[in-house]
């Protein structure tokens, strides 16, 4: 494993959003949900494109708080443009789980 510097993980914006839209990503080479992210009156709503069809069905998403990287450049996957990376950790068959904080906290906050 490589390390980093303190400086590189702070450059990482990782801010809590809340899912407010989700729908099947028809158009997706691997199935995929199309969300939109609410981070708050700061960010605004960001558009992403989510791998995460194994465990999750797109209304069981609607109000989920999950964790995302907004400061990546923005990402042209088929016909939509990506605003932001949802995060989440691979299981044992290879679905993806959310990254989600276990208490609700405010939209935007960013991860320590």
């Amino acid at each position: 494993m490589e390390t980093i510097a303190w400086d590189d993980f702070t450059r990482v914006e990782l801010r809590v959003g809340r899912i407010v839209a989700a729908e099947v990503f028809a158009q997706a080479r691997k199935p995929a949900y199309l969300l939109q992210v609410d981070f708050g009156p700061a960010l605004g709503i960001k558009k992403s494109s989510a791998q995460i069809t194994a465990h999750y069905q797109p209304a069981d998403l609607i109000g989920k708080q999950v964790v995302a990287v907004v400061n990546f450049p923005k990402k042209q996957i088929g016909p939509v443009m990506s605003e932001c990376l949802v995060t989440g950790f691979h299981d044992e068959a290879g679905g993806v789980v959310l990254c989600v904080p276990d208490h609700t906290v405010p939209l935007g906050t960013k991860l320590l």
